[in-house]
């Protein structure tokens, strides 16, 4: 085991990348340094400003094409007055979820919840509103409480506050982490200065009047950044800020590469294409001088896993990607390649007329690829189970994640037992979130950490290249680690080019 800084020797390494790949710790402790009523003074230029396009504000996901319909708890209802009545602090399913989100206005408007409804708990939200006012009138600004095993976590962006109130192992810098992304999704929706333009005019606005439909977004976001029931690996894409990847063979990745390149390059202010299955990327193109940030494919993932409706047709949809440009949208051509293969294609640009020529653009896309046998390879690597530990003859490694740093992508293998079942999942998941936590404390950051637990033993080690946090089974001797994580580095550097995206194509 060394620590190498030289890109290119780590496994899955290489010297561009078409991902912003700043660390996630340094990046959201640097933003909550910054002052929340900085958005009030007018910014530069965003991305989309500065290819000459003029900001769109003002549509919501009401009048998109392919939008959802409006959720039962953003609609404008009228509620039954004795409903209304009911305390939903005494409710003993809510009292007894181990995790809350809550979003309001600077005003205490509530505007979200994730568990129960937010009419109900009015004056939740009055307290919240409370808290941050009065040390806001001190000059200081409310980060985190601690109380008996329960952490309630602050996320001012002025007009908006965030709050989280966890039971689980989930750190401070995590649950700050989740709340940017809640935030974020609401970005993509309205953009920033829509948004500013909306609360200056009325403090008191109910933001609810524009969300509708998009609980289920936050929701499923929510979902996918860990505490769930499900079983899946998209919680680690979240806690290490990186991108999961389809595994391909090297060439045909270049065959779907070419087969974009060859019919997109040519379009004016196409900014991205973007090419993903089952929350993985399978292939990201993009503009010269231009990047896309993991948190903003996130919002992609997420719009796309929510949205039944774009397998029934094309669909064209604006999304604003905030760490892209907070203030404008990009539009979106969003279209699965075939009945019989449900690989999602999302062409952005910055244009608004362009729907019939991405729409053209894509079937020949398709077609290309119909020819050179893609879309079996895709379909293929869609039903693989993933990476089987015991397959590659290291059966001592009940699970592991690997983060490349030099491309925010990663890889993770198989779930299997013991950690196939939900409640064993989530248990793995707060293992996860600990040694996490531990490694990147901004006071004492560690680079190796090795923990002997009750059912298994837990290994995280960050260097310069590379984060790996690997789960093994509890009889495993300490001498043995060291070879055998060796042994699952080589195999990673072996099979690097099918299991990750080694270079940064543009148009």
């Amino acid at each position: 085991m060394s620590d190498s800084g030289d890109v290119g020797c780590e496994p899955g390494a290489s010297r561009e990348s078409s991902l912003i790949t700043t660390d996630s710790f340094e990046e959201e402790l640097l933003a909550q340094e910054m002052d929340s009523t900085a958005q009030e003074h007018p910014a530069p230029p965003g991305a989309i400003g500065q290819l000459g396009v003029e900001l769109e504000e003002g549509e919501s996901s009401s009048n998109r094409a392919g939008a959802m319909t409006k959720s039962d708890s953003f609609c404008s209802v009228q509620s039954n007055p004795q409903q209304e009545a009911d305390d939903q602090g005494q409710d003993t399913e809510w009292m007894n979820q181990k995790r809350h989100v809550f979003i309001l206005s600077t005003a205490g408007k509530p505007i979200y919840s994730l568990h129960g409804s937010e009419d109900k708990l009015a004056s939740l939200f009055g307290v919240m509103q409370a808290l941050v006012s009065v040390v806001q009138s001190n000059q200081d600004s409310i980060k985190s409480i601690h109380t008996a095993g329960t952490t309630f976590v602050f996320l001012v962006k002025s007009p908006l506050i965030l709050v989280a109130v966890s039971r689980t192992n989930t750190s401070v810098h995590q649950i700050q982490m989740q709340l940017s992304d809640v935030y974020n999704q609401i970005l993509s929706i309205l953009t920033l200065s829509y948004m500013n333009k909306i609360y200056e005019k009325r403090k008191n606005f109910d933001l609810r009047r524009l969300l509708g439909g998009s609980e289920r977004l936050l929701n499923h976001l929510l979902a996918n950044s860990g505490g769930h029931s499900q079983v899946s690996n998209n919680t680690f894409s979240f806690l290490t800020n990186s991108v999961r990847i389809l595994p391909l063979s090297p060439s045909i990745r270049d065959s779907i590469t070419s087969a974009i390149q060859s019919n997109c390059s040519k379009i004016k202010n196409l900014v991205f294409a973007v090419l993903i299955a089952q929350n993985k990327l399978i292939c990201l193109i993009r503009m010269k001088k231009y990047f896309i940030h993991p948190a903003d494919l996130r919002l992609i993932f997420n719009l796309i896993e929510c949205s039944e409706s774009f397998k029934a047709a094309e669909s064209w949809t604006p999304i604003c990607l905030p760490k892209f440009d907070p203030n404008g949208y990009l539009h979106a051509h969003v279209s699965y390649l075939a009945d019989d293969c449900e690989a999602c294609l999302l062409l952005l640009s910055v244009e608004r007329d362009v729907f019939f020529t991405l729409s053209e653009a894509k079937k020949r896309i398709t077609d290309k690829l119909r020819r050179s046998n893609c879309l079996e390879a895709i379909n293929e690597a869609m039903s693989s189970p993933g990476i089987n530990l015991r397959t590659i003859a290291i059966p001592e490694i009940r699970h592991f994640i690997y983060k490349c740093k030099s491309n925010a992508q990663l890889l993770c293998s198989k779930i299997s037992a013991p950690y196939a079942t939900p409640e064993e999942f989530q248990r793995l998941e707060g293992l996860y979130c600990s040694i996490h936590s531990r490694v990147h404390n901004p006071s004492r950051p560690l680079k190796l950490l090795y923990e002997m637990k009750e059912r298994e033993i837990m290994l995280a080690w960050v260097t310069s290249g590379y984060e790996l946090y690997v789960t093994f089974e509890p009889l495993v001797d300490r001498n043995a680690v060291i070879s055998l994580v060796n042994k699952l580095l080589k195999w990673i550097k072996k099979e690097e080019a099918s299991l990750f995206i080694m270079n940064a194509p543009v148009f």
